[in-house]
């Protein structure tokens, strides 16, 4: 028999760009000033692909850690690995996101086929995207509710200070009643302080109570008694942690950079349906070229919530569109098929990485 001809060999270019915020966000137990990112361009003689990464916060998975992950396992990477090698050569994590989503950009050119295509999904459309109001006073949530004179579907953070969180809920819903309203716990909630919060949400409207108690209390909610949707997010990492999941939540929200890629979430996707429960896409922040692989996987998920680059001061040339309570990702921000705008190289022929933001 022949020989199988070895893979062509890539060269990998890692950076970290800040990515500063607009103005603070503040969630449970947390406030961003940044929300600095790990890029990675994998590039061939005549393809390249391009992934970002801000890892996982609340598991100290973060750029300088990842980027030392990547480091380690250059010669594994650049010797021409595949995303499934990828898969089992490094954990769930930013890491893992930054490379395979580069992998699939990669492959669309080398193919010159778009990576929807690729990953067999419904040629993208725009989809209703929720945009985000930080746990601020609650003045300050309804203003910000009236600032997205566009938005369609509002997600709030809470913080666990109850009649606080009360009185966001209310402020939100007064300054928006024409909107869809769903609120995120971040885990700062117990079994035993939780029912007055969902009082006030049936009281208000909202639809959808996401990630309301720690992670590894996920059996404490086969004791909850909640009328309305229940959401994983932080108790949801990868695949296999979805199964343990059936019965407690309608919904689980999948992240590139939780699971460690486009590749694993169109798994969790499809596992998730088989166990009859709904999926959400999110993000942790992060430029257009994160929301765009992101933007791939929305087209089979029921819920979207990609607003993370309306928080940054700056993005990328080419950029998601917000527009009528809508994203949308034009072809030419990744993923496309086509390798225009290549990444600049060095004299010897090395990919160079992007200048920060």
């Amino acid at each position: 028999m022949p020989k199988l001809a070895a893979p062509p060999r890539l060269q990998l270019a890692l950076a970290i760009e800040p990515l500063p915020l607009k103005t603070p966000f503040r969630i449970a137990g947390h406030r961003f000033d940044a929300m600095p990112a790990l890029t990675a361009i994998l590039s061939d003689a005549r393809c390249y692909g391009r992934g970002e990464a801000c890892g996982v916060y609340y598991l100290d998975d973060r750029p300088e850690t990842m980027h030392a992950t990547l480091q380690a396992h250059r010669d594994a990477i650049e010797d021409g690995i595949d995303r499934q090698r990828l898969r089992a050569l490094l954990p769930a994590g930013g890491a893992r996101n930054a490379v395979d989503c580069a992998l699939w950009e990669l492959q669309a050119q080398r193919e010159g086929r778009p990576v929807w295509a690729l990953a067999q999904v419904p040629k993208p459309r725009r989809r209703i995207t929720t945009f985000t109001l930080g746990a601020d006073d609650p003045a300050t949530v309804a203003a910000n509710a009236l600032a997205y004179v566009q938005a369609r579907a509002l997600k709030l953070k809470l913080d666990g200070d109850l009649d606080t969180d009360i009185d966001r809920i209310r402020a939100a819903r007064n300054a928006r009643p024409d909107t869809t309203l769903s609120v995120d716990a971040n885990q700062a909630y117990r079994l035993d302080t939780i029912a007055p919060l969902i009082a006030a949400l049936v009281d208000h409207g909202v639809g959808l109570l996401e990630q309301p108690f720690a992670r590894g209390r996920e059996a404490d909610l086969d004791a909850l008694d909640c009328p309305i949707d229940l959401a994983a997010d932080e108790s949801i990492q990868g695949l296999d942690e979805v199964d343990a999941l059936q019965g407690r939540v309608e919904v689980i929200n999948i992240k590139l950079d939780k699971c460690g890629g486009l590749t694993e979430a169109l798994l969790i996707v499809e596992r998730a349906r088989e166990l009859g429960m709904k999926t959400m896409v999110g993000n942790m922040l992060g430029t257009s070229w994160a929301a765009a692989p992101a933007f791939v996987l929305a087209q089979v998920c029921d819920l979207i919530d990609l607003d993370g680059p309306i928080f940054l001061a700056g993005d990328r040339a080419h950029a998601v569109v917000y527009r009528d309570g809508h994203i949308d990702c034009p072809a030419q921000v990744w993923g496309s098929g086509v390798a225009d705008g290549a990444p600049a190289r060095d004299a010897d022929g090395a990919i160079r990485a992007p200048a920060p933001l």
